[in-house]
């Protein structure tokens, strides 16, 4: 009985995987048909759309009609013409003075007992602004005069000893030794009183060094001392007197425009707060590089102006580049592609069509809203300024022509 179980327990896995092999067999049958069925489509499909392309370059040559019916697109152009190009470097700069002066004093300085200028005034040359103390100053000219009194005394006593000893002399009454050191003795007190009379003279020039007087006229820009102090002309604790008659502009110039500027490069002043701009051209370029901000500076001459102040923002213009005929067409004209760069022209055609041109350009320098063009276009071309943005080679076009 177990025997007989066995063998029926075979004979049905045995059907069982014949089944299951024969299934697998007519998935892989199928599954070969549909690849066939969809290479055969794939292909008829090339076939048919190259049929439909062929039928319609037919009828587009028989059909006059529908040339008539195909759609004009609506354009602007201005012409291409020849101009004057120029290229700016446009920085931040700062009105500046020529002259502007701190005062010192001629000595070593000293307490103020006096001031005779208030920040705001107006200060002429060689006009007399502080007063410092000089009471010792005095006491020595004082003494060194009372000195060279008693020194101008003896002398007058020596030289009356001097002459008559040589009356003497000549009377041969006397010594030579006695005549030789009479006159000796009048020589150096000579001597002393003019050596007393140079010390007089340096002891008035100090005790007159308290007198502060201003070496330039101008305005008094700043005034920061007070009487009782300490004057030493410092900065910081000094006066400031600002001439506004011979302005300059002072730039900051990175560094990599070093080899497009140089002295006597043209430049454009911008003063934007007053709305005024001035020509000049640089007259001033540093000789170093600033380790801090890699750049140098640069200075320019602008006119006198009482609207401008000392410290008022500029914009300077620096001309770096100048072409006098130039191709030059609005920069936003200029498309790129995968290879170059181009713009659209109006082309009339002898059939009487008007279509749309797509010509590759080279650019050169761009300034503002403009571009320099090197190479790819000629003047007298008609330029699409309006409607550029989706046409494309041989698109039939309609113009309206800007000024």
């Amino acid at each position: 009985m177990h025997k007989l179980k066995l063998t029926v327990w075979i004979i049905g896995l045995m059907l069982f995987s014949a089944s299951c092999g024969s299934s697998k067999k007519e998935t892989e049958s199928v599954l070969t048909e549909k690849k066939v069925e969809l290479e055969k489509l794939k292909t008829d499909k090339i076939k048919i759309e190259e049929k439909i392309k062929a039928l319609e370059t037919e009828i587009a040559k028989l059909d006059t009609g529908a040339a008539k019916s195909e759609k004009v697109k609506l354009v602007s152009v201005i012409p291409v013409t020849v101009q004057n190009f120029q290229h700016f470097i446009d920085l931040q700069g700062r009105i500046d003075a020529e002259n502007i002066s701190y005062i010192t004093p001629r000595g070593m300085g000293g307490q103020v007992r006096q001031i005779f200028v208030k920040k705001g005034d107006n200060v002429r040359k060689g006009q007399l602004l502080l007063k410092l103390d000089d009471a010792i100053a005095r006491q020595n000219v004082v003494a060194m005069r009372q000195s060279m009194g008693s020194v101008r005394t003896q002398l007058d006593l020596a030289r009356s000893v001097y002459q008559r000893q040589k009356n003497l002399w000549t009377q041969n009454i006397g010594t030579e030794v006695q005549l030789l050191n009479a006159e000796a003795n009048v020589k150096s007190l000579e001597n002393q009183l003019r050596t007393m009379q140079e010390n007089v003279k340096m002891a008035q020039e100090q005790a007159g060094q308290s007198n502060v007087y201003s070496n330039v006229s101008g305005i008094a820009e700043e005034v920061n001392i007070h009487v009782g102090e300490t004057f030493t002309g410092s900065p910081m604790a000094g006066i400031k007197i600002v001439n506004t008659s011979a302005l300059k502009v002072v730039t900051d110039i990175p560094e990599n425009y070093l080899s497009r500027i140089k002295k006597g490069s043209s430049v454009q002043v911008v003063i934007p707060d007053i709305n005024k701009s001035y020509p000049s051209t640089i007259s001033v370029i540093s000789q170093s590089v600033s380790a801090t901000s890699r750049g140098f500076t640069a200075e320019a001459k602008i006119p006198y102006d009482p609207s401008l102040k000392p410290g008022q923002s500029a914009v300077v213009k620096i001309l770096d580049y100048s072409n006098a005929n130039g191709i030059v067409i609005p920069v936003n004209l200029v498309q790129s592609d995968e290879t170059s760069k181009y713009v659209y022209v109006s082309e009339n055609q002898s059939n009487g069509k008007t279509v749309a041109r797509k010509k590759k350009v080279v650019i050169g320098e761009v300034y503002g809203d403009n571009v320099e063009i090197k190479s790819g276009l000629i003047a007298g071309e008609q330029l699409i300024s309006e409607g550029y943005q989706s046409l494309y080679e041989g698109q039939s076009i309609t113009t309206n022509i800007l000024n």
